[in-house]
């Protein structure tokens, strides 16, 4: 997964894309962009690192202009330790085009072959973005073959792209002198929000906390296979440019990647994630007697909504048991398994005393490995837990995610091949309860009853792109950046 934001105003916006990617650091801490443009002509700083590390005063001061673009990289292709694969990516031909992309390419090798030889352009790294980008320079120089650009020639270039292109991307990109360009894939599996300012910016970006936090109201989400041109004046046009589409967005943003403050697709993610407890609360009674639970402890951070209404419907106490140190960053971006387990207990502080001589009920948004797991339980019952309760607001994931979250491979899955029981053993928990996966679509659906499918493929192993064969997850964990890691809970 990645942030991306991107804004056309009447005023300078260095510092408003530096603020919008603050707001979605959470979605990335590998990498950070911006490109700004002026009179024609793109500025761009980028570089490996948090945006608050990457972004110096003179660095800023390198970034005029009233329109631009950024991102912040979780890498799921490519090289993970790359400069050059940090974002945004640019093309001088045709016309100049900057993009920023969120998403996964299922076809990108089948694309960069094309590239060279049909469309004769050339890439210079593993990323799936910069192909995406030479696509869409391709075809933005066929729909205009020399002529004037406008906005049926861009419509004309993203529908071309639909065609050619297969998986998961939300872009964003600028075309130089001439205006900011954004569009979804045909399933919207990644999210992308439109909003504007009472001055008439228009921006864009990945949820809708950017845009309130900088000002900006929030408008709409933009349609699966749409597309929005935003001319340098503010003029806004839009189009479907997808001859097919189905709104299928990715339900794992809502158990885990967005922020709890965000609206997705019409869907709150704090309500959705309420509602998955109140499921989950079905599942636990049904498993573990509530006389045997003394304390429900969420494990920080996206758990925490799930678990206070889980802890009502119980009608047990809430309590934070464990103290997220906020400098060390996600445990599925650290590369390596060996530093993904000894961070548990760097980022994780606990309280003894809510643990000592308790039955404890822990829930958390997901199991993916199961070590972070593993390592929390042990940690409860160091600090003098009697029983430890493990519940997950999700359902076990056995697939590999291929549309943009860096999911590891079958075998790396705690729970792939494995029945509850064995997976319990495994974390050392003395009961585990997951969500239902039809319970959990139910959960997050109902919150917006005109959203009815979700990409769940990690759960269900059912890819809405409908074109994900055996072959082609063994090419795509091939493609996998190296010694990446993925999610073994939630933050």
């Amino acid at each position: 997964m990645c942030g991306i934001v991107g804004v056309v105003s009447n005023a300078p916006v260095n510092q408003l894309i530096y603020d919008g990617l603050l707001l979605l650091q959470h979605r990335g801490q590998d990498a950070a962009g911006i490109v700004t443009q002026q009179d024609r002509k793109f500025f761009m700083h980028k570089a490996k690192g948090m945006v608050r590390d990457v972004f110096r005063t003179r660095n800023m001061r390198a970034l005029p202009g009233n329109a631009g673009l950024g991102q912040v990289r979780y890498p799921t292709a490519g090289n993970a330790f790359s400069e050059e694969e940090a974002q945004p990516f640019y093309v001088n031909a045709p016309f100049g085009v900057v993009l920023v992309h969120n998403g996964n390419l299922t076809n990108a090798q089948a694309l960069k072959a094309e590239l060279f030889t049909t469309d004769h352009r050339h890439i210079n790294t593993e990323s799936d973005s910069e192909v995406l980008l030479n696509v869409l320079a391709h075809e933005l120089g066929r729909a205009t073959r020399g002529a004037a650009l406008g906005p049926d020639e861009v419509f004309a270039a993203v529908a071309a792209v639909h065609r050619r292109v297969r998986g998961s991307y939300a872009v964003i990109a600028h075309i130089a002198g001439r205006g900011m360009l954004a569009f979804r894939d045909p399933y919207g599996i990644r999210p992308l929000s439109l909003g504007r300012s009472a001055e008439g910016g228009v921006m864009l970006a990945s949820e809708t906390v950017v845009l309130e936090g900088t000002g900006f109201a929030p408008e709409r989400d933009v349609a699966p296979g749409e597309a929005i041109y935003v001319t340098l004046d503010g003029a806004v046009h839009t189009r479907q440019c997808a001859a097919q589409s189905r709104l299928s967005p990715c339900i794992f943003e809502y158990v885990y990647l967005a922020r709890p403050d965000s609206v997705l697709d019409g869907i709150s993610v704090y309500q959705a994630r309420l509602n998955l407890g109140e499921t989950l609360a079905k599942r636990v009674v049904s498993t573990v007697p509530p006389d045997q639970i003394d304390v429900v402890i969420p494990i920080p951070e996206s758990s925490r909504p799930s678990a206070t209404e889980l802890a009502r419907l119980l009608g047990k106490p809430y309590r934070e048991g464990f103290v997220k140190n906020r400098y060390v960053g996600r445990t599925f971006i650290m590369p390596g398994q060996a530093v993904r387990k000894r961070s548990v207990r760097q980022k994780l502080g606990l309280i003894a005393s809510e643990f000592a001589g308790r039955n404890v009920l822990l829930v958390d948004d997901s199991i993916v490995r199961g070590t972070t797991s593993q390592e929390i339980v042990q940690m409860a019952r160091d600090a003098g837990a009697r029983k430890v309760y493990m519940a997950s607001a999700a359902p076990p994931v056995r697939h590999p995610n291929v549309y943009g979250i860096d999911m590891p491979t079958r075998e790396e899955l705690v729970a792939h091949g494995r029945s509850i029981e064995e997976v319990r053993r495994i974390i050392g928990a003395d009961a585990l309860i997951y969500q239902d996966v039809q319970a959990m679509k139910q959960a997050i659906a109902s919150v917006n009853p005109r959203v009815t499918r979700f990409d769940a493929s990690c759960f269900d192993g059912v890819y809405v792109t409908g074109d994900i064969s055996e072959g082609d997850l063994a090419r795509l964990n091939a493609e996998r950046p190296r010694e990446s890691a993925a999610p073994d809970h939630a933050d």
